[in-house]
């Protein structure tokens, strides 16, 4: 495993079958991709693309068909490496009369924290997401919002590496997704590894360093925010303040005009954009997918 990754995947393949054991569904076709120590990794794709299966055989619950999957150095069926992550799903299977103090005591008891280690981390994390106001209330009195603040404080209490988010912002209103992200982006900031499933978009691009695009199983797209958006076939310049005598004739008498040029860039599409173009070119040729290089 390479000194920088905290999880390689190597054609990985999942194949469900029916009943009698006949090939029902593949879910998840010949998927290799490297996640690096500190980033925050995005997996997009649409319902059915392959995403929450690849989650599970990154946690242990499901067993690859064929290929190779480590985590944390480990092979991904090794449990032991479960005590180093974290993990948030899409819906938070949380005992409803616990209260947050509770919720995060019985937590750190499967983690056989000592009486001391729990309260500090307790108190630390009931902070981090915002619930010291309701941090005596059952759960089953939590809005959505605040239940996805109390699962993701679930997820860290272990204070784990490697944390699997699935649509970590998934029915929180805005203000609610705009806490979610910078509590995402703080994990970074403390040298977490970030994997993040999403729908939304735009919440993807906001926090996201990479990011993985399946369709059917199957890798599409795959590399940095600001490579994947940006547009090499133009360039962008950004000046001060012109007037619409000076922009007319911008080309040619810029510096005659006063003006500096601040920078220049290429334009950027969205994630949106590249998400909606990467579906419809693989419904238009099936069976291509994106190999990322692996050797290095």
């Amino acid at each position: 495993m390479q000194a920088d990754s905290v999880i390689e995947i190597r054609n990985l393949t999942k194949v469900y079958l029916d009943f009698w054991g006949r090939k029902k569904v593949r879910a998840v076709n010949s998927l290799s991709l490297d996640v690096k120590k500190g980033e925050i990794f995005g997996l997009l794709g649409p319902n059915g693309s392959g995403k929450t299966t690849t989650i599970k055989m990154l946690l242990g619950l499901l067993f690859p068909t064929e290929g190779d999957l480590t985590v944390l150095g480990k092979p991904a069926h090794d449990v032991s490496k479960n005590e180093r992550l974290g993990y948030l799903p899409e819906e938070s299977y949380l005992y409803r009369f616990l209260n947050a103090d509770e919720t995060l005591e019985f937590y750190g008891r499967l983690f056989n924290m000592s009486a001391k280690q729990r309260k500090e981390r307790r108190d630390q994390l009931i902070e981090m997401v915002g619930l010291q106001h309701a941090r005596r209330r059952q759960l089953k009195e939590y809005s959505k919002g605040m239940t996805r603040r109390i699962g993701l404080a679930q997820a860290l209490i272990n204070d784990p590496e490697l944390i699997l988010l699935d649509e970590p912002t998934s029915g929180l209103d805005p203000l609610g997704t705009r806490d979610m992200k910078e509590l995402i982006l703080k994990l970074k900031a403390e040298g977490k590894t970030v994997v993040m499933s999403s729908h939304l978009l735009a919440d993807v691009q906001d926090v996201c360093d990479r990011i993985a695009i399946l369709y059917q199983g199957e890798l599409k797209v795959l590399g940095t925010v600001k490579e994947l958006l940006e547009s090499r076939e133009e360039s962008q310049v950004l000046t001060s303040k012109l007037s619409d005598d000076a922009i007319r004739e911008v080309e040619a008498v810029l510096k005659k005009h006063g003006a500096s040029v601040r920078s220049v860039s290429h334009p950027t599409a969205t994630l949106e954009d590249l998400f909606l173009k990467t579906v419809e070119e693989s419904k238009a040729h099936p069976g291509r997918r994106f190999t990322p290089d692996t050797k290095g």
